[in-house]
Parts: structure tokens; C-alpha cells; sequence
């Protein structure tokens, strides 16, 4: 298994330097020097009142979220950090649409910068769909340091899999 599958699109230099930060065991210890800061987002409903607060800053005019939640079943393995999606009902005669926001479980425990991150990147599909030039805008529009968090959050990851393997 590639210790780097999280940093697959990037410069082959790059990579080289985070396996030698691996190598010399440094990566973990950078990580935690520079993401010391936890957060105190533990339970759905402040995870809800968190991304809400975000939207409002935000997003204040978009669609409302009918639910933010931990979800343990998605797998990181997949790509998956966090879901959006529309769930539609009929209620009466009329079709009722929710939108909700799932994010990895593995954020509970993550410094408060991955939260963010990934709570933005989430926000910014509800008006944006496809990973593109105007995605990306919203995204640094919400986190100045968007794109660096994306690629720390990929070494955090990639660090969890390294201890899960020791």
C-alpha cells in the first residue's frame, strides 16, 4: 500500500519530501507543532450550531441545512471526508427538500483547522457542485488558507494511517 495514496496528484517532489519527512519520523511531530489547537465541536448539535454559524457568516442567503452530523460510516479510504446532499420528501401534496451535511467522524478528533476546512468545503457545495474555479473561490473566500489546509489535512491523513499501521 502507497503511504502517499492522500498526495497522488501532487508533484513528484514533493512526495519526496514528505517520504523523507517520514523517514526521518519528523512528519507527525510538524503536524502537531503546527495544528496544536483542538476543537470543542464533540456532539452533532454544536456540530450543527458550528456549520450554521459558518453558512450564516457566509453563506447567509443559501439554502437552510436541515442536518450537520459525525457520521461513522463514511470511509476516508474513499475519499470521503464529508457528504452534502438533498433529501427530498412529499409531504402532503407538496415535495419537501432538506439538505444535509455528513462529516467524517475522524474530525471529532482533529485540530480545529481540519474542522473548518472540511465543514467550508462542504458549505461551498451547497451553492457551488462540481469541484471547480468558482467552488475553489467560495472555499478561500470562507478560509483565506484553504488550499494549504486541504494539503495538511491530506499529511494528517496520511500520518493516521502510519500510526494505525505501527
Amino acid at each position: 500500500m502507497d503511504p502517499l495514496k492522500y498526495l497522488a496528484g501532487y508533484p513528484q517532489d514533493l512526495q519526496a519530501r514528505v517520504r523523507a519527512l517520514i523517514a526521518e519520523d519528523r512528519l507527525g511531530p510538524m503536524l502537531v507543532k503546527k495544528y496544536a489547537q483542538p476543537h470543542t465541536v464533540r456532539s452533532d448539535g454544536q456540530l450543527y450550531d458550528y456549520v450554521q454559524a459558518l453558512k450564516e457568516q457566509y453563506l447567509r442567503r443559501s439554502v437552510p441545512l436541515g442536518k450537520v452530523v459525525y457520521d461513522s460510516t463514511l470511509q476516508v479510504m474513499k475519499h470521503a471526508l464529508g457528504t452534502h446532499t438533498t433529501v427530498s420528501r412529499v409531504q402532503g401534496s407538496r415535495l419537501k427538500a432538506s439538505r444535509e451535511i455528513r462529516i467524517a467522524t475522524v474530525f471529532r478528533d482533529a485540530p480545529a483547522e481540519f474542522l473548518k476546512m472540511i465543514a467550508v468545503h462542504e458549505l461551498a457545495h451547497l451553492k457551488e457542485a462540481d469541484h471547480n474555479k468558482a467552488f475553489y473561490q467560495l472555499c478561500t473566500h470562507m478560509e483565506a488558507d484553504y488550499h494549504q489546509l486541504e494539503f495538511d489535512l491530506r499529511l494528517y491523513l496520511t500520518q493516521l494511517d502510519l500510526d494505525a499501521g505501527k
